[in-house]
């Protein structure tokens, strides 16, 4: 009767877990993200379903197991959609269970089950950290509460329905069902969440798929949890033989006392006992052995025979000692004179042997001291069980921590580590220096973007492979991550030697690499910092590399530059100026210097130019030339621009208010390549010509021929909607570049801009003469205006005008000045042009010339 009531508890049970397994899947279905599921998400499926529960551990006393399954559930849970994690779990144990049963019912079981557990561990991390994508991105401290909390709640849920299920069936108490079956699986489900947690977090560095790679770690786990496991069982049965023995050996000497006369009998038992020792010694499943206390092999099993690659013949006839690794020995018998010597009751310890092929043997050595009442001498048992697989694996663990994955050189970690190793040895050795290399790539990104980041990591893997090849031995070579390299050169006699490698490598690597069939190309640039300048800190040494490798990229790259102390200070200065630059557009320190754009015909002013400049409360006013490139590099030159053109445009409105007569004057302003990709530009300046009334055909746009020229298309469109607003275009720097003349024509612009190198070179009958009198006379076919840029001499000048140049700018008429002399120019101009001097001066004066 009890019987048949158990059996329908199990079945009400089994069907209500099914039923609430069932809703968790369909509440989960309904809430299902579809854009979260994408080609990643599938891959983690595939894999946890065709893998992951292939990778299991056996719950001893127990028909369950734990699989690798969990930990890929947990990473779908931190990097899509839990619901999603919900359903794959449902699928994975049904799948598992295809392998284990033949019910139908106790398959869906099973997936309920786990979708049951599964739903609350999600909604527990819902209600305490958000979803767990959320979780993984959160602080250090959020996200491993978040993992511990997912490992407890998945341990509970999953582990109380199997422990009631196994109750109902067996009739033991639920609290003894679970303690003895389930209760010690927690370690498993954090090791789970870990790693898990692990992968999650190395996502968000290095990317998904390339996290992928930390695939074996899992697998490392659950096979060490498994070792672990059946090193317990083994223990477990050695223990419950050796007690039957004990038991055993009781009972003998009991009966000797009581009945001597059985001797005989008790003799005939003794020798069966010492048989069936000596066939559990010879049978064991590790290695055995006695062992005199000087070390010679007394005894061994067939296990130590396999485990050493010795017949059993040879080992006798030889010691410990000579099957012990050189450097185990010492340790290893420092312990057991200890245990000899009373001042240890055992020995335990991991060591290595050396197998008869000469490959080292990684084991775990346990010895006790047993006394042999016969000779009264002690003797030594040894247990050796082979560790050497699992010393492997926490090896490639430590090689993995300490390497790069791409290119297998050892990375910033275990570069550090021998940086500072050669900082102290110079410290010991002052005749001796070394010298820090940083190497960078140029162009790096054009390839992966032209090419592919395939391509772009074989071309990193090939420098790695021609780096370690033209370098000593001794000398290290570490990528520290994108396409940086560092290379470590100690025991050189002069800064020279280090020099003369970095010209090597440079000329090696300029070779081409052909990577998948292609020919691929580059060049790198090397900072060079030499132990000459007495570091301490190993953090140093790298930065003043770096900071020499960025100098030789701004000297025009491919080539290597020395560290001194004039790059730091220029580095720290840098540094400051950043400082200083991103509070100067927040308190409005910039300000605005305008330089006359004048006729070369009449000398009239025809515009201006509104040119910035920086007022630093403490180094007064800096040039654009200074802050720009910092501005760009930060990604503020966009704000300083739309400040410049909304200022300037300001400007031109008001003198327009104040002048007596129409002024019929451009303003010209400057726009950088990050204004003119940003979107918004278009109605950015729209606004601006509404908010100050004025006139769009005095506002003229300066564009650089190398912005063009990157995005043809693109500003092409770009120009055609701001010529619709009215405002005029130039093209500032023209000649400079790299753009095709065949394009000119499709620009709407209306004003070229000839850069200052080709004016400033100008003679009589020199090419820079001819090539402006060519800008001249394209500009003139494409009705364009020309302004000659950075006109300073008498002799540029007549050159301009004999070649109909219509405009000039330069110091010859005026520096910029600010807004107020500016307008002090306009204001005391006379109303008529004068008549062109009769003789060209040296050095005119500043500007005498009158408005337009």
């Amino acid at each position: 009767m009890r019987g048949e009531n158990g059996g329908r508890r199990i079945k009400i049970f089994m069907w209500a877990v099914v039923c609430f397994g069932a809703a968790a899947c369909a509440v989960s279905l309904a809430r299902l993200s579809a854009e979260s599921l994408d080609a990643r998400f599938l891959v983690l499926a595939l894999a946890t379903v065709l893998i992951g529960s292939r990778l299991g551990v056996k719950i001893p006393h127990a028909k369950s197991e734990v699989t690798a399954s969990e930990t890929l559930i947990f990473l779908s849970i931190l990097l899509f959609d839990a619901d999603a994690a919900i359903l794959l779990a449902a699928a994975e144990a049904f799948c598992f269970s295809l392998r284990v049963t033949r019910h139908n019912f106790t398959r869906v079981f099973n997936a309920a089950l786990l979708a049951c557990s599964y739903f609350l561990t999600v909604w527990a991390l819902r209600l305490s950290f958000g979803h767990g994508a959320a979780a993984s991105r959160a602080a250090d401290s959020v996200f491993l509460l978040s993992l511990a909390l997912m490992a407890g709640s998945q341990f509970l849920g999953n582990t109380v329905l199997a422990a009631a299920a196994d109750s109902l069936r067996s009739g033991r108490p639920f609290w003894l069902t679970w303690r003895r079956n389930f209760s010690f699986t927690v370690l498993a489900y954090f090791a789970a969440a870990s790693a898990a947690g692990l992968v999650a977090k190395l996502t968000g560095v290095v990317g998904f798929y390339a996290a992928l790679a930390a695939a074996p770690v899992i697998g490392v786990i659950y096979l060490t949890y498994w070792t672990y496991l059946k090193k317990v069982e083994a223990s477990g049965a050695q223990a419950e033989e050796s007690r039957r023995a004990a038991e055993q050996a009781r009972a003998h000497v009991e009966e000797l006392s009581r009945q001597m006369r059985e001797q005989e009998r008790i003799r005939r038992a003794l020798q069966e006992s010492e048989e069936r020792f000596r066939m559990a010694f010879d049978h064991a499943a590790v290695g055995m052995a006695l062992v005199s206390p000087l070390g010679r092999w007394l005894q061994v099993n067939r296990s130590l025979c396999e485990l050493l690659g010795h017949a059993e013949d040879e080992l006798l006839a030889s010691d410990f000692q000579s099957v012990t690794h050189a450097e185990s020995l010492t340790p290893a018998l420092a312990q057991i004179d200890r245990l000899l010597s009373g001042e240890s009751p055992t020995c335990q310890t991991e060591m290595r042997f050396v197998h008869k092929s000469g490959q080292p043997v990684w084991a775990s050595l346990s010895v006790s001291l047993v006394s042999n009442s016969a000779q009264g001498a002690p003797h030594l048992i040894f247990q050796i069980q082979d560790i050497t697989d699992r010393k492997r694996a926490e090896e490639q663990l430590v090689h993995s921590a300490l390497h790069d994955a791409l290119t297998g050189l050892p990375n910033r970690a275990l570069f550090m580590d021998h940086l500072k190793l050669a900082i102290e040895r110079a410290k010991r050795r002052p005749g001796r220096i070394f010298a820090l290399l940083f190497l960078d790539l140029d162009r790096f990104k054009v390839i992966n973007d032209s090419l592919g980041h395939m391509i772009g990591d074989q071309l990193l893997v090939g420098i790695a492979r021609r780096l370690e090849a033209h370098l000593r031995p001794g000398d290290t070579v570490a990528r520290l991550g994108g396409d940086e390299f560092t290379i470590l050169l100690e025991d050189i006699n002069e800064v020279s030697e280090a020099t003369d490698v970095a010209e090597r490598l440079q000329a090696e690597l300029s070779a081409p690499f052909n990577l998948s069939g292609r020919e691929v190309f580059t060049t790198v640039s090397i900072g060079v910092a030499p132990s000459t300048l007495c570091y301490s800190h190993p953090e140093d040494v790298l930065r003043d590399a770096d900071t020499a490798m960025y100098r030789a990229k701004s000297l025009g790259k491919a080539r290597y530059a020395l560290f001194d102390k004039a790059m730091h200070s220029r580095a720290v200065d840098i540094m400051q100026l950043e400082t200083d630059l991103r509070r100067a557009v927040e308190r409005g320190e910039f300000i605005l210097h305008y330089q006359p754009i004048v006729s070369l015909e009449d000398f009239t002013i025809s515009g201006f130019e509104a040119l910035v400049r920086w007022q630093h409360p403490e180094r007064g006013l800096i040039g654009p030339e200074k802050f720009i490139p910092v501005a760009e590099e930060m990604g503020l030159i966009s704000a300083v621009g739309d400040w410049v053109l909304a200022e300037a445009t300001h400007q031109m409105k008001d003198w327009q208010v104040r002048y007596p007569t129409p002024l019929n004057l451009t303003m010209n302003v400057n726009i950088s390549s990050q204004q003119f990709a940003q979107n918004g530009l278009v109605e950015r300046v729209e606004q601006i010509l509404r908010e100050t009334g004025l006139d769009a055909r005095h506002l003229k746009l300066e564009i650089t021929e190398n912005l063009v020229m990157d995005s043809i298309e693109t500003a092409t469109r770009l120009m055609h909607r701001l010529r619709a607003l009215g405002v005029q275009l130039a093209i500032d720097d023209f000649g400079t570049g790299y753009s095709s003349l065949s394009y000119l024509h499709r620009f709407p612009v209306t004003t070229l801009k000839v850069d200052r190198s080709f004016v400033m070179r100008m003679n009589d009958n020199n090419e820079n003469t001819e090539i402006v009198r060519t800008i001249l006379m394209l500009a003139r076919n494409l009705g364009m205006d020309v302004v000659a840029e950075g006109v300073e001499t008498n002799g540029q000048l007549r050159l301009l005008r004999e070649s109909f140049c219509e405009y000039g700018q330069g110091y010859f008429f005026c520096k910029p000045v600010p807004a107020e002399q500016a307008w002090d120019l306009l204001e005391k101009l006379p109303t008529a042009a004068p008549a062109p001097p009769p003789v060209y001066e040296a050095y005119r004066p500043p500007l005498e010339v009158v408005a337009a």
